[in-house]
């Protein structure tokens, strides 16, 4: 049971004189023995416990027919109950005999008459009581002048304070209750209005990566299916003399393999292609691994028609994937001390740990298509070994005699992996599928990924890759994802 504190409670206010309380029915003037003059307090019994009362013979109990005198004799007991009134519960004996009422029950409506039922035989005898409340006033000497006075609640250590009553909580109105619903509704519509606003300011912000301008070569015209003039007239016949210049067979274009003018900037966009991911799980190693491979010959079936069409020879690249780790031609995977796939060139494999992946990119979001993204930035270092990008790259890092000079490097080479990474997951928008808002995720996803502070800065910086991924997805030419023609500035 808990405590509370014992502060006296403020005593009921007093009832009008024209109201009695359950002793009403006396004559004007008359009042029993014991009973506090006007003025005094009056202290009843706490709940479970006798009145006090001096000791003395017992008190008997009134007698059912006898009529109600005017004032009982001083020093004798009252006997009897006032005419057309409630019937009387008892009252106090006088100085000598101990009172045998019933316990006091409680106070009665205040203005109102006790309307308790009629004294039946002998009281119930009990001990006297042992505990007088504390600064309690002795009985006044009886007087005409007595009135009938509220009792306070018990008082002292007696009656401790018993627990407050359990009171059900206060119904609110409805109305507040709508008008919270409202402002929580329109607080909810000024974040999304504030978050689309800022959204929409960061699509619509300069590019750090400017539109590249188009080779000045052009590709070869395809061969035409429509029937021309001569394909109806009749095949020429050879003829008996040889003629004096030799039959010229025709020229395939010549493949450029540098990284600044390379021939794969002339392959225009990767083929739409339909492949629909699902739902596979990030963290379960069956499904991720079956998605990684069929996405893989997603990417296939997308550069492979844009590389023939420059004239580069196509292969696709092999996969390694493992639930947590392994050991290729290029050593562990993941490398020592990172969670990263990684594409090794001598064997043309991608190789990737399922956990490791699901630990280091997990953070970005649940959804798969953001790992998805980075195998796609994988194969695009397949792209650039297939059409002798890498080739040229590594031979200019080798030239290089500084090291600053060999991170610009890489940087260049990685990026662009990264901007073909953007191409591809365009190419599978409608199918994957990529709506609005998985777009503006794999953008954001891309604002968190880039050289980490105090590492070397071979990868670049958030920003670089952010802005590449979006070159590569919003305008899905090969040329525009040349990084070795731009500025410092832009593969910082």
């Amino acid at each position: 049971m808990p405590s509370y504190p014992q502060s006296p409670a403020a005593p009921p206010p007093s009832p009008p004189q024209s109201a009695g309380h359950y002793l009403e029915g006396l004559p004007q003037g008359t009042q029993p023995q014991g009973a506090p003059s006007q003025g005094q307090p009056y202290y009843p019994a706490p709940q479970g416990a006798p009145y006090p009362a001096p000791e003395g013979a017992p008190f008997q109990g009134p007698p059912q027919a006898a009529a109600f005198p005017a004032a009982p004799p001083q020093g004798q007991p009252f006997h009897g109950a006032p005419p057309q009134q409630a019937p009387f519960q008892g009252a106090p004996p006088p100085q000598g005999a101990p009172f045998q009422a019933a316990p006091f029950q409680g106070a009665p409506p205040q203005g109102a008459p006790f309307q308790g039922a009629p004294f039946q035989g002998a009281p119930q005898q009990h001990a006297p009581y042992q505990a007088a409340p504390p600064q309690q006033a002795p009985p006044p000497p009886p007087g005409p002048q007595w009135a009938p006075q509220p009792p306070p609640p018990p008082r002292g250590p007696a009656a401790p304070y018993p627990p407050p009553a359990w009171r059900p909580p206060r119904r609110r109105s409805s109305g507040g209750a709508v008008i919270v619903a409202l402002m929580g509704m329109l607080a909810l519509v000024f974040v999304l209005v504030v978050v689309a606003s800022a959204m929409a300011r960061v699509s619509r912000a300069e590019d750090p990566v400017s539109p590249i301008a188009l080779p000045t070569y052009s590709l070869p015209p395809l061969p035409s299916r429509e029937p021309r003039e001569d394909d109806t007239a009749a095949p020429a016949r050879p003829s008996a003399k040889p003629t004096s210049q030799a039959t010229r067979r025709p020229t395939t274009p010549t493949l450029n393999r540098t990284a600044k003018s390379n021939s794969l900037y002339r392959a225009g966009s990767p083929a739409r292609t339909n492949c629909p991911a699902g739902n596979a799980s990030i963290y379960n190693h069956a499904q991720f691994k079956a998605l990684i491979l069929k996405t893989g010959r997603c990417m296939g079936n997308a550069w492979a028609p844009a590389l023939t069409r420059a004239g580069i020879p196509w292969t696709p690249p092999h996969y390694m994937i493992a639930a947590r780790k392994g050991r290729g031609a290029c050593g562990d995977y993941p490398s020592p001390g990172s969670n990263v796939p990684y594409y090794c060139p001598s064997n043309s494999t991608i190789y990737a740990s399922t956990s490791a992946m699901a630990r280091e990119y997990g953070p970005l979001g649940s959804w798969n298509g953001i790992i998805i993204s980075m195998m796609a930035h994988e194969y695009g270092h397949h792209l650039q070994n297939v059409s002798g990008i890498s080739d040229s790259w590594w031979q200019q890092t080798v030239n290089s005699s500084s090291r600053s000079g060999r991170m610009a490097l890489s940087r260049r080479h990685e990026l662009q992996a990264t901007c073909f990474g953007g191409m591809f997951m365009r190419s599978v928008a409608a199918s994957y599928p990529i709506d609005g808002t998985r777009r503006n995720t794999l953008l954001w996803a891309y604002s968190h990924l880039g050289d980490p502070p105090g590492g070397p800065r071979d990868h670049g910086n958030t920003r670089s890759n952010a802005a590449w991924f979006r070159q590569g997805y919003t305008r899905p030419m090969a040329y525009q994802c040349n990084t070795w023609v731009v500025g410092s500035a832009s593969v910082s």
